[in-house]
C-alpha cells in the first residue's frame, strides 16, 4: 500500500486522542505520585514565587553547597511557566494546573501523530492505523499525559527524535533525530541508554554519518541544558549529572529494591490487558530482526532498567509507545496462519471491551484528592504561615502535604502520630489548624483536641477519589485517607 503523505487518513483518531486528553485535563486533576509533584510542581512553583521548596539551589538557606542530582530542564520548564503565569496576573493554583495539564496534553498528541507516521513507515496504514487507536485511547495514556512525571512528560521528544531518525529525508534529519533524543535525555538522564542503543546501531552497521550526526545532536542539547546551565548554577558543568551518578551508586541500590526481574515486561504486557499484552509481547519478540533501530535502543532500555535493583512501575513508561509499535508490526509478521489471525482478532475485540470503562474511568478520576482538596483551605485564607497540626494516630501516619494548593510556602507542619504522646502545645507552637486523617476514632480524637481548643470548628470533610480508594486497596502504601480539616480559632 503507498504511503500517506498526509494525516488525513487518521483525523478520526487525531480527534479521539484530543477529546479523551481534554477530558483528562478538565476531569482528571491532582497529582499521580510523589515525584511528579513535590520534584516538580512544588518546586518550580516556589522558585516563581521567590522560595526553593527543596533547598536545590546553592543560594538557598538551607542547601548544603552540594547539588544532589536533579535534572534543572524540566523542572526549569515549569518553572518558566509558572513565572508567566504570575506576570500576567493568574496565581490561582487550580487554575495554573488546569493549564498546565492542557499543555501536557497538547504536548502527548506528538506521540499519537508521530507513533502514526514511524509505523506508516516502517510498516503500512492499516498498522498504523491501530497504532494510532492504541496510543489515542489506550486506557493509561489520558491520564499519564497530564500529569508531571519526567519519564512521560520526555515521551514526546524521544517519539519525534525517532521519527526524524527513520525519516532520513535529509543528513541533516539524524542531527535533528540527536537533538530531540538530546531533549529526551535532558529531562531523564536514564532515557541515555535509548539513545546510545540508537546510536550503537549506527555505529555497527557502519553508517558513520548518521552516528555522528545523532551523536553530535545529543551532546550538542545535552551540554547546552546540563552543562551551561549547571555551570551558571554550581560553577561547574554536569554538577547536577555527576551528583546523580554518585548518589546511584553508593545509595541508590538500598532503596526501593524490588527482586521481580520480569516487573517492567509484565507492567507493558498487563498495560495493554489480557490477553491482548500477550499477543503484542510475541509481536514485540517476533519483531528483532526487521525492525532493529527500534527494537535494540527499546529492549536495551528495559534490561538496563531491569539490572538496576531500585525499581519502579513509573520507570519503563517513557518506552511503551514504542513496544505498542513493535507489537502491532511485529505480529502483523507472525500472523501467518488463519489461526494466528483469530487471536489477533479475538485479543483485539476484548481488548477494547476491556479498555473503554477502563479509560472512561481513569480519564476522570481526581488524584491524591483529599490532601489537594485539604490544603486548598489554606488558600487565600487571610493568614500568613499558618501552623498545621497533621493528627494521624489512627493509622500511625500521615502523608506529605502539597504546599502548592495554599500558595503558603511558609505555612508549617507538625506530625503526630503517636496516640500515646501527650497533647501538649506551647504558645510558640501553637496551631492555626489541625488536619485529621483516617476516620477512625475520630469523634474521639476531635474531643481531646477540643479541650485544648473550645472554639475550634469544622472547615472541610476531604474524601479520597475512587481512584483513591483503588489504588489504597490494591495497595496499602497508597495511603489516600480520609481528612478533616479543623479550624482551631485560638
Amino acid at each position: 500500500m503507498p504511503k500517506s503523505n498526509t494525516l488525513k487518513n487518521y483525523s478520526w483518531i487525531i480527534g479521539a486522542a484530543l477529546f479523551v486528553r481534554l477530558i483528562a485535563v478538565i476531569f482528571s486533576p491532582g497529582y499521580g505520585m510523589h515525584d511528579d509533584h513535590f520534584l516538580i510542581i512544588e518546586s518550580s512553583a516556589s522558585w516563581a514565587d521567590g522560595f526553593d521548596y527543596n533547598n536545590w539551589l546553592p543560594w538557598t538557606e538551607g542547601n548544603g553547597g552540594e547539588p544532589e542530582g536533579h535534572s534543572f530542564t524540566y523542572v526549569g520548564l515549569n518553572f518558566v511557566y509558572f513565572w508567566i503565569m504570575k506576570a500576567i496576573g493568574i496565581v490561582d493554583p487550580g487554575i495554573l494546573m488546569f493549564f498546565n495539564r492542557f499543555i501536557h496534553a497538547l504536548a502527548s498528541m506528538l506521540v499519537v501523530v508521530y507513533g502514526i507516521k514511524i509505523t506508516e513507515r516502517l510498516s503500512n496504514q492499516k498498522n498504523a492505523k491501530i497504532v494510532g487507536w492504541l496510543l489515542a485511547l489506550l486506557w493509561l495514556m489520558p491520564f499519564i499525559s497530564v500529569r508531571n512525571l519526567v519519564e512521560t512528560a520526555a515521551i514526546p521528544f524521544i517519539v519525534a527524535g525517532v521519527w526524524f531518525a527513520l525519516r532520513k529525508s535529509k543528513m541533516i534529519d539524524f542531527l535533528w533525530a540527536g537533538m530531540l533524543l538530546g531533549c529526551a535525555v535532558s529531562f531523564r538522564y536514564q532515557i541515555g541508554v535509548f539513545a546510545i542503543g540508537m546510536a550503537a546501531i549506527y555505529f555497527f552497521q557502519f553508517k558513520w554519518k548518521p552516528f555522528l550526526l545523532f551523536c553530535a545532536g545529543v551532546l550538542i542539547i545535552f551540554g547546552l541544558t546540563q552543562g551551561l546551565v549547571d555551570y551558571f548554577i554550581w560553577k561547574r558543568p554536569f554538577a547536577e549529572l555527576l551528583a546523580y551518578v554518585t548518589y546511584n551508586m553508593n545509595e541508590g541500590k538500598s532503596y526501593l529494591t524490588n527482586q521481580n526481574y520480569f516487573m517492567y515486561f509484565l507492567v507493558l504486557t498487563g498495560s495493554l490487558l489480557f490477553p491482548f499484552g500477550l499477543v503484542m509481547f510475541t509481536g514485540f519478540i517476533r519483531s528483532w530482526k526487521k525492525y532493529m533501530i527500534l527494537f535494540v535502543p527499546t529492549l536495551v532500555f528495559i534490561l538496563f532498567h531491569t539490572a538496576y535493583p531500585n525499581r519502579q512501575e513509573r520507570f519503563i513508561l517513557s518506552i511503551l509507545p514504542f513496544f505498542i509499535i513493535l507489537g502491532v508490526i511485529g505480529y502483523d509478521l507472525f500472523k501467518e496462519t488463519r489461526a494466528k489471525e483469530k487471536i489477533w482478532k479475538f485479543s483485539w475485540i476484548t481488548f477494547w471491551v476491556l479498555n473503554i470503562p477502563v479509560l472512561i474511568f481513569a480519564s476522570t478520576m481526581y488524584s491524591k484528592k483529599s490532601r489537594v482538596e485539604a490544603m486548598k483551605t489554606l488558600y487565600d485564607n487571610g493568614m500568613h504561615k499558618e501552623h498545621v497540626l497533621l493528627e494521624g494516630t489512627a493509622s500511625g501516619s500521615t502523608s506529605m502535604m502539597p504546599k502548592f494548593y495554599a500558595k503558603e510556602w511558609n505555612c508549617a507542619f507538625l506530625d503526630r502520630t503517636d496516640s500515646t504522646e501527650q497533647i501538649r502545645f506551647e504558645n510558640s507552637n501553637n496551631f492555626d489548624f489541625i488536619f485529621f486523617f483516617d476516620e477512625a476514632q475520630l469523634s474521639k480524637r476531635i474531643s481531646n483536641y477540643n479541650k485544648l481548643y473550645p472554639k475550634m470548628q469544622l472547615v472541610k470533610k476531604c474524601y479520597p477519589s475512587t481512584l483513591d480508594v483503588l489504588l489504597r486497596e490494591m495497595n496499602p502504601r497508597n495511603a489516600n485517607e480520609y481528612i478533616e480539616v479543623w479550624k482551631t480559632n485560638r
